[in-house]
């Protein structure tokens, strides 16, 4: 497993902020001439030639300087998990959070709630500036990281005690991070310009002004890094001690699979929407053409197949609790929801294809989704409680049959908001004689292993080696984890319990600090989303589903303890339903539901439903949760609104902010803007 690592005291601290080739498209080249002579009196990182004119030569005199170098490329990733800096985790509907809280920025949720706009606009990845609000990616602009990474590769035949074996593994990486840079603009802004080669200083405007180019050759172009880079990276990292963090080939393989499948989603692959989007030459950004349609899911199966059989070889497999954390005696019903929660945050699992571990990156989070276990946690340090799911994600999840609550013929006829009493038979899942609602009962175990509720067990906290004493949640008003200030409180009665990890802990009698966080590598992509990425684009490629497409995305829901799709639908469906499976669009209904459930507060869902083109569907609908000032079980299990957010169809693509087109008179803005 690779885990990107950036602690503070690993990369260089004054990271390469000019060169003499350097040129971002965002600027004329009067406004670079000005902006050379402000960095040259600010930088400190180069060492600088008599007449005070740092040079690249310099740069790479030696592997020391390039090595540093390496690591200036790696400092613009960005930080996928940061709740401040990645718009994937509060910007959908899967999580509603106070607009203050006691840890962390929260600005990722105007995204979600209709506050995104051109002067300035929310995760502007593609101008961010050090003096804008939120210091976006330490004010790194992701276009200097793409120059940054031309220089290293215009450059890196120069040090002379390379060994090449590092030359080709460092250019492997380089072109990796390129290639991200440029996959993490496309994600959001659709078409951009290709930064092939870095312009000259003394470039005329006419080759600076750069156009942006269509979604094809945007494609292609990434696709090329990735298929160079994968021939030049070592299979696995070699040194995980020092090492891990740094791109291998199988991390390229699944970044090229995953830039083929959003390629061919139904965002970028004939959109009818951006038929008429096109730059200022008149050339059309979007493709139109049907016959291609299906072509591009068939690349993307052949992509997902590559990435995943590397995986297999480098001996990633799916997560299992029992195998990766023997030392421990507790019930199979724990064991099952521990699976997707452990998957995602375990440290170094065999599942993590690729995840960010910067320093303190998951802290914090994981302190949003801790309850406090005591009295004297609630009095001073231990959690906030206010990373909260959604009530619709909360029926998002399968029955215990492994189909939705609504299909589910043994749900037709229950109240799910009518209270029951847990016997010892719901125990591992509720407090034995607690009285909580029907919704909260029979469910799959990735249900339990991600929500808190009123009544639920969270295992961990430091009760780990059995299930026998699990602590329990009660989350009405008065109660210890009930609502009491809009910083450190739930505002719809559950938390988010899969992003803590089962070893952090805090003592029980805390009154301030003492927290013990068990950091772990944030999962960008793992081999279930892999998997069920293979089920969607054969799916799609496909034109009916067959054993191919419904073994992938069984193995995964077998994980977990439930039957195969054809099975579950079959015996457990209403009648309507039984045959849902067994057709093209049932089938694709079937993939969605799993991925948000599987991957659920894992980003996953924000960039699949704007590539699905669903966005329009679901972020327009009321967020709800429970009446968290309620004490009584009657009062507190009601429906609540807590706000409607609001999602247009031109929030699908990022704006561009109105400064970055001032810069550059090609670029045009996204349509809607």
């Amino acid at each position: 497993m690779s885990a990107l690592i950036f602690h503070s005291n690993q990369w260089p601290v004054n990271l390469i902020k000019i060169n003499m080739k350097r040129l971002n498209i965002l600027y004329t080249p009067v406004l670079w001439a000005v902006i050379m002579i402000c960095s040259l009196q600010a930088c400190n990182y180069l060492d600088v030639v008599p007449e005070n004119i740092p040079t690249i030569d310099h740069a790479f005199r030696n592997r020391n300087e390039a090595q540093k170098y390496l690591y200036g490329c790696l400092s613009f990733m960005p930080d996928v998990g940061n709740i401040t800096e990645d718009p994937a985790l509060l910007g959908a509907d899967e999580i509603w959070i106070p607009e203050i809280t006691w840890i962390g920025n929260t600005q990722m949720r105007k995204i979600l709630i209709g506050l995104q706009g051109t002067e300035s606009p929310i995760a502007n990845y593609w101008s961010s500036k050090r003096n804008d609000q939120s210091k976006l990616n330490g004010g790194k602009n992701l276009w200097t990281g793409i120059s940054d990474c031309n220089i290293f590769l215009e450059n890196i035949d120069k040090p002379f005690d390379l060994q090449e074996v590092e030359r080709k593994k460092w250019t492997g990486e380089v072109l990796f991070i390129k290639a991200y840079l440029h996959y993490w603009l496309f994600r959001q802004y659709g078409p951009i310009p290709l930064i092939k080669t870095n312009n000259a200083i003394d470039a005329p405007a006419g080759e600076v002004q750069q156009y942006r180019e269509p979604v094809d050759s945007v494609v292609n172009y990434m696709v090329t890094l990735l298929d160079e880079a994968a021939t030049l990276l070592p299979t696995t990292v070699e040194d995980p001690a020092s090492e891990m963090g740094r791109p291998d080939k199988c991390i390229a393989l699944a970044l090229k699979a995953q830039v083929l499948t959003l390629a061919a989603s139904p965002l970028f692959n004939c959109n009818p929407d951006y038929a008429s989007f096109k730059d200022k030459r008149g050339v059309q950004l979007f493709p139109q053409d049907k016959s291609e349609e299906k072509a591009k899911w068939q690349r993307a199966v052949t992509a997902i197949k590559e990435a995943i059989d590397m995986a297999h070889a480098g001996n990633h497999r799916l997560y299992d609790f029992r195998t990766d954390f023997p030392n421990t005696s507790v019930s199979d019903q724990t064991a099952l929801s521990m699976q997707v929660r452990g998957a995602a945050t375990e440290r170094f699992n065999p599942e993590i294809i690729w995840g960010n571990s910067r320093t303190n990156n998951n802290s914090n989070l994981q302190r949003m989704c801790s309850p406090f276990f005591t009295a004297s946690q609630r009095a001073g340090g231990g959690g906030t409680r206010n990373y909260a799911p959604t009530l619709r994600t909360v029926k998002q999840f399968y029955t215990k049959n492994g189909i939705p609550i609504e299909d589910d013929i043994e749900w037709q006829e229950k109240n799910i908001y009518s209270l029951r009493t847990a016997t010892t038979a719901d125990q591992y899942y509720i407090k034995n004689g607690y009285r909580t609602i029907e919704l909260h009962y029979n469910r799959e175990p990735r249900f339990y292993g991600a929500i808190l509720f009123d009544g639920g067990t969270f295992y961990g906290n430091s009760r780990i080696t059995q299930d026998n004493n699990m602590w329990v949640a009660e989350m009405r008003s008065g109660a210890l984890n009930g609502f009491t200030t809009n910083d450190r409180s739930s505002f719809t009665g559950y938390i988010c319990k899969k992003l803590a990890h089962f070893r952090s802990s805090i003592p029980d009698n805390a009154t301030g600090g003492g927290y013990t966080s068990y950091n772990y590598a944030f999962p960008i992509i793992r081999l279930a989303d892999l998997y069920l990425l293979y089920a969607e684009a054969l799916n799609e490629a496909k034109d009916a589903p067959d054993n191919e497409v419904y073994e992938y995305i069984d193995r995964v829901r077998e994980r977990t303890g439930l039957k195969g799709v054809v099975e579950s639908w079959q015996l457990y469906a209403v009648g309507p339903k039984k045959t849902l499976p067994l057709t093209k669009g049932g089938m694709r209904e079937i993939i969605r539901r799993e991925r948000m459930n599987e991957l659920a507060f894992e980003g996953a869902r924000f960039w699949d439903l704007r590539r699905w083109k669903m966005a329009e569907e679901y972020l327009n609908k009321p967020i709800y949760g429970l009446n968290v000032q309620g004490e009584s079980p009657e009062d507190f299990y009601q429906e609540t609104q807590i706000f409607l957010p609001q999602f247009e169809k031109k929030d699908y693509l990022w704006p561009l902010r109105v400064s970055a087109m001032l810069y550059n008179l090609n670029l045009v803005q996204n349509p809607g803007w």
